[in-house]
């Protein structure tokens, strides 16, 4: 148990000016992120017809999984450029990234210029991440920081909420507003910004600041020396190319490769002097990077964040595989009727949009069925399968009906097939994730202010790891059989949110909490290494496990059922970590490597 805490209302009032400002920008770039992320997947994967890339689940899993990892690793530099060149400064290079980038990305519809516009989106937002959050953890203390964190990610899922929405809407008109509407937003922060923002960190106008030299040498230095890094940074681009499927490096030859790299690195070691890895006495040259031996300075904190990235591999099918798996395995009328029950007749035409070239498209399908000399079975579900790419969910024998009729015409029937089939937005639907946080994160943050942050992440992980598993009892195909309950999708997502309520801001309040206070951008830089790992492994098992369970096998269920227990896995190695890694007097400090 820890101290006592201070009141709701004395915590509230304790936070300056700089933490609501830092709070306000973070809904606003949440709002350009996720209104666009929460619909990439439907994006990447739709028809080229309707304005999407037109990608396999596949590519899809690999873009998703490389430019994140990307996105979530630079922090390590950008936060300890925060730390000596200003907050303040590094906001106004993001803002004016995302404006630009966001436009950009969707100007391309190859895999090239596509993977260049979101990879300068990524630099965009690794520029902000560990400044907002650095911000956060410098005007809270240990009086007020879980409740700070927790308001923090609160903030975080208000915009994670909004944008979708805003996203779901104006997809419906066009792909084009989703990028319009992103970039938007990254203008009204460079505004609050330039306005509201007061600097909360003092080394960029110390005479002591460090050189541009020293900022780079301290960003490895928590961790461990180049050598280590580029040992570790070889065998993830490795992972990152056999994802892109290329016949030349498929995954055996990746093993090969990655097997051979480390024992190459080893073996390298094996012939270097002891200690030559550990940083030069003061005074001292020190050796060139290449004959130095791999040096984890901090093994601890290491090891504290690769577990973390088994959390954030399964966190992020809710929002890589969930968008997806909606449109492909769940059938979504029950909502769409209880949507017009609750706001009317018309309600249909905004949560289930289907937009002019969508239904063009439709028309289309239905002309080549109508020409068709020979409609069997096979050719019925084909067609059912295809229109789910236009969110019409129909069973063969239902759209054999819609051709029995009378008058049926390619008009009348995509018609009828729109009014039977169609289907919720899947972005609203994963939308539940960020409202239950939106109204439940500060209540949650207070009770468990009182425990520890290791109790806080077990559990919570416990709980989010039920909430992914629920989805292996619903869709089209698995445990439940057809006509799976898209309750059962949404009570998961639900049940998920509490989870990530209680280990991702806890997560986050830890490390900014062990952070020497000169360096907290740069360890929450190195924070969000954990978040890269879990965007790089996720988007890997997303598009494999997608294509190979999913979409090829018909067993989605299988695919939740493996996400559910890497979370799981997650938390019993966070237990084991806890007592066996960590002595009593380190459990509040891993910022040192030796024995305490």
């Amino acid at each position: 148990m820890s101290a006592p805490q201070p009141g709701f209302l004395a915590q509230i009032r304790s936070f300056p000016a700089t933490f609501w400002v830092a709070n306000t920008m973070e809904i606003f770039e949440r709002m350009a992120w996720y209104g666009f992320f929460a619909v990439s997947s439907l994006y990447i994967t739709g028809p080229r017809e309707t304005g999407g890339l037109g990608f396999t689940s596949e590519q899809r899993g690999a873009i998703q999984a490389i430019i994140p990892f990307l996105l979530y690793l630079m922090p390590v530099l950008t936060g300890a450029l925060a730390d000596r060149y200003g907050y303040k400064k590094m906001f106004l290079l993001a803002y004016v990234g995302m404006a630009v980038f966001y436009y950009a990305l969707g100007q391309f519809k190859s895999m090239p210029g596509f993977l260049a516009a979101f990879f300068c989106v990524a630099v965009a937002a690794a520029i902000f991440k560990p400044v907002v959050v650095g911000t956060v953890a410098r005007v809270t203390g240990e009086a007020n920081s879980r409740m700070g964190f927790g308001i923090f990610y609160m903030m975080v899922n208000i915009g994670g909420f909004v944008g979708p929405i805003v996203a779901g809407v104006v997809r419906g008109l066009s792909w084009d507003y989703v990028f319009l509407a992103s970039s938007g937003w990254a203008v009204v922060n460079l505004i609050i910004v330039s306005l509201f923002y007061r600097e909360p960190t003092s080394e960029a106008g110390s005479a002591t600041r460090r050189s541009l030299k020293q900022v780079l040498a301290n960003t490895y230095e928590v961790i461990g020396n180049p050598r280590f890094g580029l040992t570790v940074l070889v065998t993830l681009v490795a992972l990152m190319v056999a994802n892109l499927e290329y016949p030349w490096f498929t995954w055996t030859r990746c093993a090969i490769f990655v097997a051979a790299w480390l024992a190459l690195n080893f073996l390298w070691d094996a012939v270097l002097p002891a200690g030559s890895g550990r940083p030069a006495p003061p005074g001292t040259p020190a050796r060139p990077a290449l004959l130095q031996r791999m040096h984890c300075s901090n093994w601890r904190f290491a090891l504290f964040l690769l577990i973390l990235s088994g959390f954030w591999t399964a966190f992020n099918q809710i929002f890589l595989t969930m968008p997806e798996y909606i449109r492909d395995f769940t059938e979504t009328r029950p909502l769409i009727h209880t949507a017009e029950r609750v706001l009317g007749p018309g309600a249909a035409e905004r949560v289930a949009t289907i937009n002019k070239d969508e239904r063009a498209e439709i028309v289309k399908k239905m002309t080549e069925l109508l020409a068709s000399p020979d409609r069997d079975d096979a050719v019925f579900e084909a067609a059912a399968r295809d229109l789910l790419q236009n969110k019409v969910r129909l069973r063969p024998a239902e759209l054999r009906e819609l051709f029995s009729a009378a008058d049926a015409t390619p008009d009348n029937v995509a018609d009828r097939a729109i009014a039977r089939g169609r289907q919720f937005n899947p972005e609203f639907i994963v939308n539940l994730n960020a409202l239950g946080i939106v109204c439940f994160q500060v209540l949650v943050s207070y009770l468990i202010s009182r425990f520890h942050q290791f109790t806080s992440m077990v559990i919570g992980m416990l709980v989010a790891a039920v909430g992914i598993g629920l989805s292996a009892l619903a869709g089209d195909q698995g445990l439940t059989g057809p006509g799976g309950s898209v309750w059962i999708v949404c009570a998961g997502i639900l049940i998920f949110s509490f989870g990530e309520m209680m280990s991702s801001p806890t997560s986050q309040e830890y490390v900014g909490r062990i952070a020497p206070r000169d360096k907290v951008a740069l360890y929450m830089g190195y924070y969000f290494v954990a978040v890269a790992l879990g965007n790089l492994f996720g988007g890997i098992l997303s598009g494999q496990l997608y294509g190979k369970l999913a979409r090829d096998m018909q067993r989605p269920d299988l695919m939740w059922a493996a996400f559910g227990v890497i979370m799981v896995l997650t938390a019993a190695i966070f237990l084991l970590y806890n007592r066996l890694a960590l002595p009593r007097s380190a459990a509040h400090n891993l910022t040192g490597g030796g024995t305490r």
